[in-house]
């Protein structure tokens, strides 16, 4: 990071920090499970679906991931299992 100057930059240095802390944890629990539901097989990759689905929906709705990269990730998991 730079060297702010004034307040203002100071507290947008604070809150990006704050901000990208956020989005890593978002975009590695996807990843995280993403991996989980490769390497699942057969039953229990149709058991892992909803939940899958539904952390891939929170990191769009938090602005972590685009719709359409979602959507595409789920419709490839879904002709996986």
């Amino acid at each position: 990071m730079g060297k702010a100057s004034s307040l203002s930059t100071k507290k947008r240095l604070r809150q990006t920090k704050r901000a990208q802390a956020v989005n890593k944890a978002n975009k590695t629990r996807v990843k995280t499970q993403l991996k989980k539901a490769r390497a699942a097989e057969g039953g229990d990759l149709q058991k892992m679906l909803p939940e899958t689905f539904s952390v891939i929906d929170r990191a769009v709705r938090k602005g972590v991931m685009h719709k359409n990269a979602a959507a595409r990730l789920k419709s490839r998991l879904s002709k996986q299992a």
